[in-house]
């Protein structure tokens, strides 16, 4: 790796590190010789994460931080950071990836739309509002790496609330980008994360899901090319697929179609047809 990030020494922040990607991410960047503090909310699977991360860490547990941690809570993302600071004394990645999939349709489960958009994305505004500025000061090489969803793309009908939050962080993540690049000795740069169909958590392995692993091969290549857009298809999606969704749900604008048109019975072939043309009309 040349990305002076992904470097021995070098300290990385993740986020709903218990499992799934955010564990598959620790675990790639201590075999790479790098810290790495891991945070989640979920206190018994951080620690069988932290055993785990430590087993193939060069330096073992010395290489670690584990914090339970409710990254919507902005008190506690800062005693995070206290934290992380005056144990490895900088941060070259924070990883915001921390994700709640509860949720609902537009008018229901308000209970569960606040805690979508606490964890989704002010998890993510927490995260680098509390880390950002001292990131910056450091006068080196750092990435925040956002971790978003197709889902905040497309939109696809189920999950609303899920929907929404995962949008607000693409569009946070983009302005989040273009303030870094025009603030003047910055070296910090802001990428979104864009999985596909993948295993995470406790969920049964099917085919054509991705492991999270493949995942970060994508994110860790994305990096070293100075991508932003990091989307990974899976082994269903391939990233023809994924343009020529990402094209149709952008065209229900600037073709004034009903919204989710996708998924709307009039526009059924119309759709079909142009993912056979490859995105183009």
């Amino acid at each position: 790796m040349t990305h002076p990030v992904l470097a021995p020494g070098r300290v990385a922040v993740i986020t709903g590190a218990a499992s799934g990607i955010g564990l598959a991410a620790a675990r790639r960047f201590v075999s790479l010789g790098m810290k790495v503090c891991l945070v989640d909310i979920d206190e018994d699977e951080l620690g069988r994460a932290r055993d785990g991360v430590a087993a193939i860490a060069r330096s073992g547990a010395d290489d670690l931080v584990a914090s339970v941690t409710d990254v919507g809570d902005i008190d506690a993302v800062r005693e995070l950071k206290d934290a992380v600071y005056e144990r490895f004394g900088e941060v070259g990645l924070l990883m915001n990836n921390a994700v709640t999939r509860v949720g609902g349709g537009a008018c229901e489960n308000l209970d569960q739309w606040q805690r979508a958009v606490n964890v989704n994305l002010f998890g993510v505004i927490n995260g680098v509002q509390t880390f950002a500025a001292a990131m910056i000061a450091q006068r080196t090489p750092c990435v925040i790496v956002n971790s978003g969803s197709k889902q905040g793309i497309t939109n696809p009908p189920g999950n609303t609330a899920y929907n929404v939050s995962k949008a607000a962080v693409k569009t946070y993540t983009e302005g989040l980008q273009h303030e870094l690049r025009n603030t003047q000795g910055c070296r910090v740069t802001a990428h979104l994360l864009v999985p596909g169909w993948t295993t995470t958590g406790k969920r049964a392995h099917k085919p054509g899901a991705w492991l999270p692993d493949q995942v970060i091969d994508v994110l860790l290549a994305a990096l070293e090319q100075g991508d932003f857009y990091i989307i990974c298809p899976d082994g269903e999606v391939t990233p023809e697929m994924d343009r020529a969704r990402i094209l149709w749900a952008a065209g229900d604008v600037v073709e004034n179609r009903p919204p989710m048109s996708r998924w709307h019975p009039d526009y059924k072939q119309a759709f079909q047809k142009f993912c056979a043309d490859g995105g183009e009309e």
